[in-house]
């Protein structure tokens, strides 16, 4: 029987590679706490509040920047609930969310359980790329 060794950072720095990344120090750790897990919703704050607790040294600058590159390159979506203020969504599918106005936190509505009967057609030169829902819960 053989055994498989596989490095802490294997599957961060292959989905780095993969999306055509360099993998970077502050790029892998950051993949790291992102994707070695559940799906989830995280603002750029609260990452760089779990790099410094994991004792991952990373501005929340470099934090912001390396979030708006993964999702440049489809690794993650950003959800918009207000002006400045956004989530990262670390499942890319599609899919709308639920907003809880009190605590501020996102759950995932499944794309089928969302229906629309209109959209209005692109300005002209445009084309929609994607149609989010976000609905607010308050309470």
């Amino acid at each position: 029987m053989t055994m498989v060794t596989v490095r802490p950072y294997s599957h961060a720095l292959d989905r780095l590679r993969g999306a055509g990344l360099r993998p970077t120090r502050q790029r892998l750790a950051l993949a790291r706490l992102l994707f070695d897990g559940c799906d989830r919703h995280i603002s750029a704050e609260q990452l760089h509040s779990e790099a410094l607790t994991n004792n991952i040294r990373v501005s929340l600058a470099t934090v912001y920047n390396t979030l708006h590159q993964f999702t440049d390159v489809g690794l993650l979506r950003e959800i918009v609930v207000d002006a400045g203020r956004s989530y990262f969504d670390t499942n890319t599918s599609d899919h709308h969310h639920f907003f809880f106005e009190k605590s501020g936190k996102l759950a995932d509505i499944p794309a089928e359980m969302v229906g629309l009967t209109k959209i209005p057609d692109a300005p002209e030169g445009f084309n929609i790329s994607r149609v989010e829902v976000i609905v607010r819960v308050a309470g």
